[in-house]
């Protein structure tokens, strides 16, 4: 095969392809308010502390040829509000950094190595997703090493009027979170030692962590154009 044909085959070959079959790269931006974080920690014989944020940052890597893909998210620490009460946000902050690192340079990471959907993206039509996510804060990782199990739904929107912009709404939860075992507790930080007993039935240590987050693939719809007119391009030639 020479050369000129060999060209022509990959090519074909290229052009036979979904054009969604290349990964395409969806962002979270912190910035824009509609996005959010919540934890919800509810002791029996105590209180319902809830720990939210908007300021959620992911970038999420998606194969719809594959019906996969990855996700990295942080939190930063401090954009965390503690029952919007500004004594247990502090609180919560010392416990989290256990007094040994500055807040300011605490994030909250959750990366997610894998996910695997049954079905296409399609319009309006929610899928589900199970999958497993490693957790890190204020660098420390589980204590066993062990990941999270996280269950949600993915969303395609509609594309917007420009037709450039694919936006997901992703919706994921995780129940059964142990702070204790990221070291988030009064136990791990100086000077709490004397209230431990005092807090244990008030604050609870397990909890469930909502997200609920709209990625948004600027480049989308223009790219995928792109990839198709070139394709046609080459193939002219």
């Amino acid at each position: 095969m020479n050369a000129r044909v060999l060209k022509m085959a990959l090519t074909l070959l290229a052009f036979a392809q979904p054009i969604w079959a290349n990964p395409d790269t969806f962002t979270v931006d912190p910035e824009a308010g509609n996005n959010t974080f919540s934890a919800v920690f509810d002791a029996a014989l105590g209180e319902r502390i809830m720990a939210v944020s908007s300021s959620v940052n992911c970038t999420i890597m998606v194969d719809e040829g594959q019906l996969e893909g990855k996700a990295k998210c942080s939190v930063p620490l401090t954009a965390i509000r503690v029952d919007n009460d500004d004594t247990k946000t502090d609180h919560f902050q010392q416990w989290a950094t256990n007094k040994k690192v500055d807040p300011a340079k605490c994030t909250f990471d959750l990366e997610i190595p894998l996910v695997k959907v049954q079905t296409p993206l399609e319009e309006k039509k929610p899928i589900t997703f199970t999958t497993d996510g490693t957790f890190t804060i204020c660098g420390r990782k589980h204590d066993t090493g062990q990941p999270e199990h996280v269950q949600g739904t993915v969303v395609l929107l509609p594309v917007d009027s420009s037709g450039d912009t694919r936006t997901l709404r992703i919706r994921a939860h995780i129940e059964n979170f142990n702070r204790e075992q990221y070291g988030i507790s009064p136990k791990n930080t100086a000077g709490w030692l004397a209230r431990v007993q005092q807090l244990a039935p008030v604050v609870a240590t397990e909890g469930t962590i909502e997200v609920n987050i709209f990625a948004t693939s600027p480049s989308g719809a223009s790219a995928k154009k792109a990839s198709v007119e070139g394709a046609k391009t080459t193939k002219k030639q």
